[in-house]
């Protein structure tokens, strides 16, 4: 089962008043596993930063200005989405902003039944609770620490571990693979997760590996770590 995680950054809130998108990044998953695969494209909109919304993604129109234009990269976009199914935190939002640009160089909407919502799952799941990104890294203990800014391919990154605790734990996960994997055995063709193209940054401090460095060192030459 393919799957994608989505988000968008927007010069505002509403495409009807003139509002763009600046920034598409999404996820693949298969059988709710993150597969390696991503797409991430900044988009020139066309019009000026509002500084409230800079404030919120920090994409100004200097760096926007050489980016391509929706009409540009929408080819490329739908492809990468094909009909899977779409995993949007406040899903009404983003496909707004996605069918308003993909009508506007003529190309056919996608389907609300082909978004789903993470956000109508959690405040179903947690009623009256915090149903932001934020607060469900930290109900779920997903390490945001990099979220300093919106950024839809991070965000959409972040929202994956989310979905995947929606559906019920790492542990549902990994038996979801499990079984995806057994059903492939025999078949010549089973499903294996791809490397990343990136590998994830070190989350080691320089600190950390200073005084990790300066421990070995007092520990002497004999010792199994200095081998």
């Amino acid at each position: 089962m393919r799957e994608i995680v989505l988000d968008t950054e927007t010069t505002g809130f509403e495409p009807s008043q003139g509002d763009r998108i600046v920034e598409i990044g999404a996820v693949e998953l298969l059988n709710h596993m993150p597969t390696g695969k991503t797409y991430h494209q900044y988009i020139c909109p066309q019009r000026a930063m509002p500084k409230s919304a800079f404030e919120v993604h920090g994409l100004g129109d200097e760096f926007l200005a050489d980016k391509p234009l929706f009409k540009d990269i929408a080819q490329a976009f739908v492809d990468f989405v094909g009909d899977s199914i779409m995993v949007i935190h406040n899903a009404s939002f983003d496909m707004k902003f996605l069918n308003f640009e993909l009508q506007k160089v003529g190309r056919p909407e996608l389907p609300m039944s082909q978004a789903l919502d993470t956000l109508a799952i959690a405040r179903k799941k947690f009623p009256g609770a915090n149903a932001s990104l934020d607060g469900l890294c930290r109900r779920f203990g997903i390490d945001n620490s990099s979220r300093t800014l919106h950024g839809a391919l991070l965000d959409s990154e972040i929202l994956a571990e989310v979905y995947l605790e929606l559906l019920g734990g790492r542990q549902s996960g990994f038996a979801l693979a499990a079984e995806a994997s057994s059903q492939d055995v025999g078949t010549g063709d089973a499903w294996r997760p791809r490397p990343r193209p990136t590998p994830l940054a070190s989350k080691l401090t320089n600190e950390e590996a200073a005084a990790h460095e300066t421990f070995v060192k007092d520990m002497g030459d004999g010792s199994i770590w200095s081998k």
